[in-house]
């Protein structure tokens, strides 16, 4: 029970530094190493707590983020997403298991849409004649959330005892 309190703990960890970084995004377009450090490094408490085995469970959380590290990368040498984004997203990938990371793709890619066509009409209406900077920490904060949500975070029945 207490390695399960210790696992939730985590993961509203998790959370709290998924919010601050789409807020720090938002605010100032960046995303600090320092944050994208904490979450990658906690990571490993993660897998843990949560009585993941080195083979196969470890080493394919490892290959998702390596991969995921690779194509962002090239979008990044592309001048398509941001450095902050790139390593926040690859951090993430640490966390989610292979499965869900599909699924925190989409959201995010989804939520970036939008965010994209907001932003884009924000900058027209203002007539506004530099680049539209997108702050993308905030679509991947939102996948990240709704994984966590869905997937990790228990209903109340079950937090009560009820379930």
């Amino acid at each position: 029970m207490l390695g399960e309190y210790f696992q939730y703990g985590l993961l509203v960890a998790l959370a709290i530094a998924l919010l601050f970084a789409a807020f720090t995004d938002i605010r100032h377009r960046q995303i600090d190493n320092w944050l994208n450090a904490a979450i990658a490094l906690a990571a490993p408490l993660f897998w843990w707590a949560s009585g993941l085995d080195l083979w196969p469970d470890v080493a394919l959380q490892i290959a998702v983020a390596f991969g995921a590290f690779i194509i962002l990368a090239g979008l990044f040498a592309l001048r398509a997403m941001g450095g902050g984004d790139v390593k926040l997203l690859t951090a993430l990938a640490l966390w989610v298991p292979f499965g869900q990371f599909f699924e925190l793709l989409v959201v995010m890619a989804l939520v970036g849409g939008v965010l994209t066509i907001l932003m884009g009409a924000w900058h027209v209406m203002r007539r506004q004649k530099e680049r539209l900077a997108i702050p993308y920490g905030v679509a991947i904060s939102a996948g990240g959330l709704w994984v966590l949500s869905i997937h990790h975070y228990p209903t109340a029945a079950q937090a009560f005892g009820a379930g």
